[in-house]
């Protein structure tokens, strides 16, 4: 018989057990909930099983207060009954609230860099550098995209315009639903020559122009597509590529296996396998797969795609 797929929301106690249950039987696929410091989506990895992101339970020795809910000396956290329920994925993603409680989240985050960065303002630099990497490892491609035009979407103040994409590309469009933004976006660009073009628009309802684009970057803002909106996403980017233009994709992956939810930002961190699932139905082939270096431990692991269309649009 046919499983809807669900979503659970599990204390940090008890995810190791569920865990260690899906590998022994047949489940059907599920989405993990958390809570946890939101930022752009630059977020703790909260999957306690993996050792290299989180600290053994030992580890957690002492009593504390996190994001509302109390911790125990052995790492146990006291839930209220409401938050231990079972979501089916498909009402989460076709109900309305999933993009509206993101923008009433991001309308009261501040508009600076660590705003931007969850309060991690300072982990910029090291971002920047491997993306500045990246982008030059994907000009040295054969048949490179060009450097004339680039959009940053889900650009925010526009932190990575300013540091990376102005310095490759001739133009930059900065893509930012939120307005609050893009009027600091606006501010910080003034007088700019290269960044003339702003769009106050949810990537969902962005639409470029065919045969606009070089580089299509999105970073950290994917998670609040739903999984539909994402593949149709990616088919209208696609279609606004110049020829020889690719999509970045960076974002973070869950370590779990499984799509975790986060209801503080409305968002959600997909594992690796999922989000190629998304590229591949939308006919989109990887060219470029590579991991960001040089962030702190407890961290997502931060993946960087570059993407083509698998056949030539006309």
């Amino acid at each position: 018989m046919h499983h809807p797929l669900s979503i659970t929301l599990f204390s940090e106690g008890k995810l190791k057990e569920h865990v260690a249950n899906i590998r022994k039987i047949h489940h059907p696929p599920s989405v993990c909930l958390f809570t946890s410091p939101g930022g752009r989506l630059l977020k703790p990895d909260n999957c306690l099983h993996n050792p290299k992101t989180r600290p053994t339970m030992e580890e957690e020795s002492v009593t504390e207060h996190r994001n509302g809910k109390e911790e125990s000396v052995d790492g146990e956290e006291s839930m209220n009954e409401d938050e231990s329920q079972l979501v089916n994925v498909d009402e989460v993603q076709k109900d309305p609230a999933f993009y509206s409680d993101a923008a009433a989240y991001w309308d009261t985050i501040p508009a600076t860099v660590n705003g931007m960065l969850g309060g991690l303002g300072h982990i910029s630099t090291s971002d920047i550098s491997g993306s500045d990497a990246y982008l030059k490892s994907i000009f040295k491609m054969k048949n490179p995209p060009g450097h004339g035009r680039a959009v940053d979407c889900g650009a925010g103040i526009g932190r990575i315009t300013k540091h990376l994409l102005q310095k490759h590309f001739g133009k930059v469009d900065l893509v930012e639903q939120c307005q609050n933004f893009i009027d600091k976006a606006k501010d910080n660009f003034k007088g700019s020559k290269k960044v003339t073009e702003f769009y106050c628009v949810g990537l969902q309802n962005f639409n470029p122009e065919p045969n606009t684009y070089d580089v299509i970057w999105c970073q950290w803002v994917l998670g609040h597509l739903t999984d539909a909106d994402l593949e149709d996403f990616f088919r209208r980017m696609a279609q606004g590529l110049k020829p020889n233009g690719v999509i970045v994709v960076k974002e973070n992956v869950s370590s779990s296996g499984e799509v975790e939810f986060d209801r503080l930002d409305s968002s959600v961190t997909r594992p690796e396998s999922e989000i190629l699932d998304i590229v591949e139905r939308a006919e989109l082939k990887v060219l470029k797969n590579m991991k960001q270096p040089n962030f702190p431990k407890g961290l997502y692991e931060v993946k960087m795609f570059c993407l083509k269309p698998k056949h030539t649009h006309t």
